[in-house]
């Protein structure tokens, strides 16, 4: 992000002295730069959903999730609950003027088509759908199976 320092002087009188003080304060001037084309990042778990926007580079524009989003306990995990993520976090990047994105889903839980289609729904061109979900190569043990 490229910032620019501004000066700007405040006058100060005195009332004993008559002198005039100046205060020099520095303010920043932050530019918005405009990007159309970025990412989606949807974390979909068994006890909660992440939505991520970023830029082609993979700078975070905004972020929500269910918690955030005042969701408690099994209610992060519901499709309603992802539809209403990818809102706040699309209210959040729209000053960047995100217009359409490659969506990355990672996880099982019940957000990961939800969250999709609430993003065609509020107006973002979806480009292409990736699942990145980790899947073991038979690496670690897996836990034993639990004797009910």
């Amino acid at each position: 992000m490229s910032e620019e320092l501004k000066d700007t002087t405040k006058t100060v009188e005195e009332p004993k002295d008559s002198k005039v003080k100046k205060i020099r304060t520095k303010t920043k001037k932050t530019v918005v730069r405009q990007v159309t084309s970025g990412r989606a990042y949807v974390k979909s778990t068994y006890n909660n959903t992440i939505v991520t926007f970023t830029d082609q580079n993979g700078n975070v524009l905004s972020w929500s999730s269910a918690g955030q989003c005042g969701f408690k306990g099994p209610k992060k995990s519901t499709p309603y609950a992802a539809s209403l993520i990818v809102k706040d976090a699309y209210e959040k990047a729209k000053k960047y003027g995100l217009k359409e994105v490659s969506v990355f889903v990672k996880g099982i839980g019940g957000g990961r088509e939800a969250s999709i289609r609430a993003l065609n729904a509020n107006g973002i061109n979806v480009n292409n759908i990736k699942d990145v979900t980790p899947i073991p190569h038979n690496g670690c043990r897996a836990k034993k199976p639990r004797r009910v």
